[in-house]
């Protein structure tokens, strides 16, 4: 008898991605159905590496139900833009794609990219055909891959930020896979020997255990919360340039609910490197999570528990070997926030930026605002880009100073400049979408988050804190697409209504918040904060934050790293 010990089953979408014909499966059949709206069980999950998740109308499903109708299927698109970089001309290829095929409007995501929902599937095709016309294209957004490269979106370091934006892109076209599958299905590619069978010398034949992110921040910003990404880098300039890159691994923000095994990370710094150094460094971490994650058990499959499993110094060691050189040692870096910095600022370039505030990522014409008929006017007539920020914002980049006015003017009259009468906490407060389109949200998120500042904003203005600066965020799930495990205040849906309350984040994106209370409705979130509020109120050091406070008070103890 063998005394082999059995292999470990693999998790059941493992499976799928083996034997999908790197990543065809029968999603083109499956296309043309004409008598549902949805996919193939199996095939919504090959989707998601074509940028595309199959949905369905939450609001509806009840009614539906009850009618002997099936679900509202519906199809939310991710664009892969690395750094959120559009020109004028893309943004306007995008919004007439959004009017055409799209419900509410376009969707600024905290990947740095655009979103677009209620995409039915007879439409799928037309719509990736026409996102592709533009020059953007929605592979490897989704699935178990590397996802939208992001980018500190800092206005004023014009230089820097070009630098960075040119490396992201760089690395993000380098970690594409290699299949032609997406070109085939929605580009009409003619298929030629060997598809279904390419090399995919990065990924493999089953891809990567779990998603992968990876971010690019200049201190002392941190709009990226690069803590929070599977993969860093955090340049540190020498002379107005990057010399180089400390590597952060390990982060990540997700978790389940009811499964202590599961939990946020802020990533380690693993080591520096140079500029020429970064795409073998960042392939010696995929590579290595790929035969190193876990493929059996989902929910343990992020880089960051691998990491907790292996100890860093011998994931160090393994990237090392992979990448054929040493990392030279962590270099010290600090941030000083991981906000916006909203209305007009000038750049090194001599050129303006203008941020504006969308609440949610949310853009869309209603009869209080015309946001989309807005940046239409002003892409007609924008010289440089735009940036979409990882906080969900829009930046204007790279007006020249005699067009300043002209901008102004436009988003007046559409009432784009949310950031004009906005408080701090409106000004930095993040949703994730939720209900009722995302299949995981247990609660509410994007559409509560205005009521649930307003509430919150009375509490500060009742104990003289109305201007105080304060971060909240919000998600539907623990899931954390809201990054809220790095916020001062943050709600965790649970239920219907019902949120755990997470206090104790920093604003610079270095500490995660710890749960404070369990389960509350909106009443309990209010009355937990009231006197919490009083108290910072009263006994606050001049400048301190709210997390800060509430950690040198002793109401929370910071949680520990677990490694």
């Amino acid at each position: 008898m063998s005394t082999d010990a059995a292999a470990p089953a693999l998790a059941s979408v493992e499976t799928i991605k083996a034997r999908s014909r790197r990543l065809r499966g029968t999603l083109a059949e499956g296309l043309q159905d004409p008598i549902t709206g949805a996919l193939h069980e199996d095939d919504t999950q090959l989707l998601k590496y074509h940028g595309s998740y199959q949905q369905d109308d939450r609001d509806l499903r009840e009614e539906r139900r009850l009618q002997k109708l099936e679900p509202a299927y519906a199809f939310m698109i991710r664009a892969r833009l690395p750094g959120g970089v559009v020109t004028p001309a893309q943004w306007l290829r995008l919004d007439a794609i959004a009017r055409t095929y799209a419900e509410r409007g376009i969707r600024l995501t905290t990947r740095q990219t655009v979103q677009l929902h209620g995409v039915l599937k007879r439409d799928l095709k037309r719509t990736l055909q026409d996102i592709n016309a533009a020059l953007i294209d929605t592979i490897a957004t989704c699935g178990d891959i590397n996802r939208n490269v992001t980018v500190g979106a800092n206005p004023q370091r014009s230089a820097l930020h070009a630098a960075l934006y040119a490396q992201a892109a760089a690395l993000s076209e380098h970690l594409l896979p290699r299949t032609r599958a997406y070109h085939e299905i929605w580009l009409d590619e003619k298929r030629v020997a060997g598809s279904g069978e390419e090399e995919e010398p990065l990924y493999g034949p089953a891809y990567l255990p779990r998603k992968f992110k990876i971010g690019f921040a200049i201190p002392p910003d941190n709009d990226v919360d690069v803590l929070s990404q599977d993969l860093g880098f955090v340049a540190h300039v020498e002379t107005d340039a990057v010399a180089g890159y400390t590597v952060t691994v390990g982060g990540g923000m997700g978790a389940t609910a009811g499964d202590a095994r599961t939990y946020p990370r802020i990533a380690d710094a693993l080591g520096f490197v140079r500029r020429d150094q970064v795409l073998a460094v960042a392939t010696a971490v995929i590579t290595a999570q790929r035969d190193l994650g876990d493929r059996g058990d989902r929910r343990q499959a992020r880089l960051k528990y691998t990491l907790d499993r292996l100890g860093l110094d011998r994931l160090r060691a393994e990237v090392e070997r992979r990448a054929g050189f040493e990392l030279q040692p962590p270099r010290p870096f600090a941030f000083t926030s991981s906000g916006d910095r909203f209305g007009w600022t000038q750049g090194d370039d001599g050129l303006w930026h203008l941020t504006l505030r969308i609440v949610a990522g949310r853009l869309q014409d209603s009869a209080e605002r015309s946001h989309l008929s807005g940046l239409r006017e002003i892409a007609a007539i924008h010289p440089g880009v735009f940036r979409i920020t990882p906080n969900q914002n829009l930046v204007i980049a790279g007006v020249p100073g005699q067009a300043c006015a002209a901008v102004d003017a436009l988003v007046a009259r559409h009432q784009l400049g949310d950031f004009r009468h906005a408080s701090p906490l409106q000004l930095h407060a993040l949703a994730c979408v939720a209900l009722p389109t995302c299949g995981l949200a247990m609660a509410e998120a994007e559409r509560y988050l205005p009521d649930l500042l307003r509430q919150v904003q009375a509490l500060l203005h009742a104990h003289g804190l109305g201007d105080a600066p304060l971060g909240l965020r919000i998600s539907g799930c623990p899931n954390g697409c809201s990054r809220p495990y790095l916020s001062e205040v943050a709600l965790v849906g649970r239920a219907p209504g019902r949120y755990d309350l997470r206090l104790g984040g920093d604003h610079r994106g270095q500490r995660l918040n710890v749960l404070y209370r369990e389960n509350l409705d909106e009443a309990a979130v209010l009355a937990a904060l009231d006197p919490l509020l009083q108290r910072y109120a009263a006994e606050r050091a001049a400048g301190e934050r709210f997390g800060d406070f509430l950690v040198r008070a002793g109401v929370v103890v910071p949680a520990v790293q677990r490694t």
